[in-house]
């Protein structure tokens, strides 16, 4: 009986440690389970260290990226003229042609006009020295030359009025011909100067509309690149204050020019007056040397 009491007591508490042994097993796995996480919390602190460093390590080149983006461009006259816009590019061209247009006309119309006034110093010269139209045609009988011009005319309106009793009427009418050819003279001496004119009057305002253009683009690059970093935004608005520079660099010497011309052409006016002068007094000397008419002479009547 003692015996069968003892197993019996046994038996449930064998039973209790067999339940409590599952038990335990699973308690233990995810501990052994957590047991290899643990150790990679750390090696996850590493990696995620290493990445944040890294970043760090870019953001200082990012920056300075920005920082040179602006620097970057060619700031030469030739590198801003490339990298402009094109309709900057176009005012441009259009004011580079301008500017050779403009010193073109000023060696081209001085030499003309320093040839001009020595060939006319010497016209003139001659003309004072000749005592009737006759020697002043001798004289000036080089074809194309302004003193020839002039004393032909001359001879050809005294050959039509040669039936003419009035010698005032003649005096008049040869000054009236050496009038219209002393401004036809300064007339094609002026050709040319209008072009200065013109560019040196709108020369700015094509490079200003140059200059707006590009500065208005350079705000839309603003507003799509969402910086105001000056480095970004500075070699468009000097592209298109090129353009500024380049209208002003062509209207300043076409007005210079311009003024100096106007008063070369003005002198050179002068002598032409002075050379239609000398030519109207030869006109004047031969009428007053004319005989007199027949018609005029009194009538002799003879007596006895």
């Amino acid at each position: 009986m003692a015996a069968l009491l003892l197993s019996l007591m046994l038996a449930p508490s064998a039973a209790f440690a067999d339940a409590q042994a599952p038990a335990t097993t699973p308690a233990t796995a995810p501990a052994a389970a957590q047991a290899p996480a643990d150790p990679a919390a750390p090696v996850a602190t590493p990696v995620a260290t290493d990445q944040t460093q890294a970043v760090e390590a870019d953001a200082p080149q990012v920056l300075e990226a920005d920082n040179t983006l602006g620097m970057a461009h060619d700031l030469s006259p030739w590198g801003m003229y490339k990298n402009a816009d094109v309709v900057v590019k176009a005012v441009m061209i259009g004011l580079a042609i301008a500017s050779i247009i403009t010193w073109t006309i000023w060696i081209a119309k001085g030499f003309e006009l320093l040839g001009a006034k020595r060939r006319l110093r010497g016209e003139i010269a001659a003309l004072k020295k000749a005592a009737t139209l006759k020697e002043a045609s001798a004289t000036a009988g080089k074809e194309g030359t302004l003193a020839n011009l002039l004393v032909h005319d001359a001879l050809e309106e005294m050959r039509l009025s040669a039936n003419s009793r009035e010698k005032e009427g003649i005096k008049e009418r040869v000054s009236f011909r050496l009038e219209r050819l002393v401004a036809a003279c300064g007339r094609n001496m002026s050709s040319g100067t209008g072009v200065l004119a013109t560019i040196g009057s709108t020369a700015p305002f094509v490079g200003l509309f140059g200059t707006v253009w590009g500065i208005m683009n350079s705000f839309i690059g603003i507003a799509k690149t969402q910086t105001t970093n000056l480095a970004v935004v500075a070699p468009g608005i000097a592209e298109a204050l090129l353009a500024t520079a380049l209208g002003l660099v062509a209207a300043i010497p076409a007005v210079v020019i311009y003024n100096v011309f106007a008063r070369s052409i003005a002198g050179y006016k002068a002598q032409v007056s002075d050379a239609s002068a000398e030519v109207l007094l030869l006109v004047s000397r031969d009428l007053d040397h004319l005989p007199p008419e027949r018609g005029s002479q009194p009538h002799m009547v003879k007596v006895g």
